[in-house]
């Protein structure tokens, strides 16, 4: 004890129910933890009973022990806590030893435990009404966040939370879906204005009919003057990547229209989904169809190719990649191509479709250089990783700029199944209820995983809103678009499907689910969606709420849970644009460059973004018989101009040949894909 008496250097002293807790501390570690009676003398409180706490036990000593210790000891505390009368009864025994001691400011937790911690305005964390340490706050939160079943990004944005506000009961809270938007704010993607020389309209060497219609505007936004002035105008193929709403694609019409114009070929504007398409189309016919002839084709067409709405001669065609390669794959003659614009080029890096769009591509350039074309490709997206190297493989000029125009806050909030629907409603309420200072009001975009739940969620919103997802017939999108145009609507609740850019000009993004089907958005996929939040002619600022059900997964297949995946997106990096060639998408790409361009399909796959096996494929469609010399065989046409894998063809052929009804064998591909 002698020796232990010797290297205290603070000694702390806390009153308890009935006696009062003694800590010996060094250096910050506690060298000893006991209790001390007082006792009534002639001459005041003086040391009554002391014990030392060794394990379980207590080992009695020598009252006298106790004020050696106080006597060597470099500073004696009294616990803030320790009543009125208690801390006059210290006093006064310590005084008896000639002895000073300050009173400090500590937390109870510890101090009941034994452990001396002094608390500062710095390290005190509000609870219940009073002040306790952070290590003591942190057990608390941690208990709360187990029984939620957090994991690990969410329990580090709760700690940083928790030293930003010092206040538990407000951070624990969050777990509970509160909306306090001091703590729901993440982070704020900040509006940034690049220096660039914008090309007056004035200036621009194009048609004279798309000159008039450029006349409302003084200058070209930054992004197209940047087009402009890197020879998009003279025929410049070129990789655009911006944020959403900065005008990319205008750089295509200009190059598009232009040409089309002046007789140099017409334009195919491609774009990966149907409903986007089909918006288009109509932007299309709105803007110059009094000038060109403007028609669609859509990936419907592989399978019912009745031509009603499609005219391969026309200046303008609007596509998915699908409905155009599948023009192609089945030889049909699309005319003089002067401009390809590929909308959502990122799409390049999907597992699944992404060779397609690669082979699309591959196939295009054969078509222009076997029609002597002079085809100008301008491809565009607002998320590719690594936009110089993929430039490099599209041989495009890169065009980047990085320019935000609205600010973007992000929030993240806790909430189960049930609490995300209340949520919802109290922030699509907040939004519409409010209006931007261009006198918009805020209107909402909720993601979610699957379109049972969009329609779930739409009926249980108080105000306005629509479901809209690809389940949904033409003519009830159109009318969903128009309403939310006209400010009808408060909300819309979709799959993906508005992802690629569906222009809806909202002013807020929920994320309901961070799952697309079964599957975890990627960061490209997320920051496409958030994109979406705040348009620069509506919206003073855009607001993204991520709202994450802790411990939760939506498919047994899912590794992660959504509150890790939350925080993984939030500050991941853009995912590289990679084109990746399995066996299957090998065989059907080479299949499709066969079927296309005969002998010449090996340069085809040379020029294609992702490293193709060719000898492996082509060794697998001989073995399949799917091709005879350089030409496909009757059975390889069907597979490629019907888009099936290899596996797809063949369960087709032993149905077929074991006699099944069709509906047979659509549920065994189905049951398939599913398993």
């Amino acid at each position: 004890m002698s020796q232990q008496v010797a290297e205290v250097d603070t000694l702390f002293l806390h009153e308890a129910r009935d006696d009062f807790t003694v800590v010996a501390r060094r250096d910050g570690e506690r060298l000893l933890q006991g209790r001390l009676d007082l006792k009534e003398t002639s001459a005041g409180p003086r040391p009554g009973r002391f014990r030392v706490k060794d394990g379980d036990d207590e080992i009695p000593r020598r009252p006298e022990q106790f004020v050696e210790m106080a006597r060597r000891a470099g500073r004696i505390r009294i616990s803030q806590q320790t009543s009125r009368e208690g801390r006059r009864d210290l006093e006064a025994m310590l005084e008896g030893y000639q002895l000073d001691a300050k009173q400090v400011r500590t937390c109870r937790i510890c101090a009941g435990k034994g452990r001396y911690s002094p608390l500062t305005s710095e390290t005190a964390i509000k609870y219940d009404n009073e002040h306790i340490c952070l290590d003591c706050a942190k057990r608390e939160l941690e208990r709360e966040a187990n029984y939620r079943g957090l994991r690990s990004g969410a329990r580090d944005r709760l700690e940083d939370l928790l030293l930003e506000v010092g206040d538990l009961e407000r951070v624990a809270n969050l777990l509970s879906g509160q909306l306090d938007p001091e703590l729901t704010k993440f982070d704020e993607i900040s509006a940034t204005t690049d220096d660039i020389d914008l090309v007056p309209t004035s200036d621009i060497d194009v048609h004279p009919e798309l000159k008039t219609r450029l006349e409302e505007f003084d200058t070209l936004l930054p992004v197209q003057s940047l087009a402009v002035d890197n020879d998009l105008l003279e025929g410049r193929d070129q990789l655009v990547v911006s944020a959403t709403a900065t005008g990319k694609t205008l750089v295509g019409e200009l190059a598009g229209i232009d040409r089309a114009l002046k007789g140099e070929g017409k334009m195919l504007f491609l774009v990966p989904l149907v409903a986007l398409a089909n918006q288009k189309h109509e932007d299309f016919e709105d803007d110059y169809g009094d000038l060109l002839d403007v028609t669609i084709r859509v990936g419907a067409s592989r399978i019912r190719d009745s031509g009603n709405r499609f005219d391969p001669q026309s200046d303008v065609i609007v596509g998915t990649y699908e409905g155009i390669d599948h023009a192609l794959r089945t030889g049909k003659d699309l005319g003089d191509i002067g401009t390809v614009v590929i909308d959502e080029v990122h799409t390049l890096g999907e597992e699944e479709r992404g060779h397609r769009l690669d082979g699309l591509i591959s196939r295009l350039k054969h078509y222009s250089e076997t029609n002597d074309c002079d085809t100008q490709y301008v491809y565009l997206s607002a998320t590719v990783g690594n936009p110089g190297d993929l430039a490099g493989k599209l041989d495009a000029q890169l065009i980047e700029f990085e320019e935000r125009p609205v600010p973007i806050e992000r929030h993240v909030t806790f909430a189960d199944g049930g609490e995300k629907l209340d949520i919802e409603n109290k922030l699509v309420r907040r939004a519409f209820d409010s209006k931007s200072s261009k006198g918009y009001r805020g209107q909402t975009i909720i993601f979610t995983n699957s379109r049972r739940r969009c329609h779930e969620i739409s009926r249980q919103l108080e105000y306005d809103s629509a479901p809209y997802h690809a389940g949904l017939d033409y003519g009830r999108r159109k009318q969903v678009e128009r309403q939310f145009g006209e400010q009808d609507l408060a909300a819309v609740v979709t799959t993906a499907a508005l992802a690629a850019g569906v222009d809806f000009p909202a002013s807020q993004v929920i994320f309901d689910s961070l799952a697309m089907g079964i599957e975890w958005l990627s960061v490209q996929e997320f920051e496409q969606m958030l994109g979406r939040a705040g348009r620069p002619d509506y919206h003073d600022k855009g607001t993204v709420y991520t709202l994450v059900e802790p411990d939760c997964s939506y498919h047994s297949s899912m590794e992660m849970t959504e509150d890790e995946v939350a925080f993984k997106l939030l500050k991941g990096e853009m995912e590289p644009v990679v084109t990746r060639y399995d066996e299957a998408a090998a065989i059907e790409e080479t299949l499709a460059n066969i079927t296309v361009a005969g002998k010449r399909a090996k340069a085809l796959n040379d020029r294609m973004v992702g490293e193709v096996p060719t000898k492996h494929a082509v060794g697998k469609l001989i073995e399949y018989e799917f091709i005879d010399g350089f030409q496909p065989t009757p059975l390889g046409r069907a597979v490629t101009e019907h888009f099936l894998a290899p596996d797809e063809a063949f369960v087709m052929l032993d149905a077929i040949r074991k006699g099944a009804e069709p509906y047979e064998l659509v549920a065994e591909i189905e049951l398939r894909d599913e398993h």
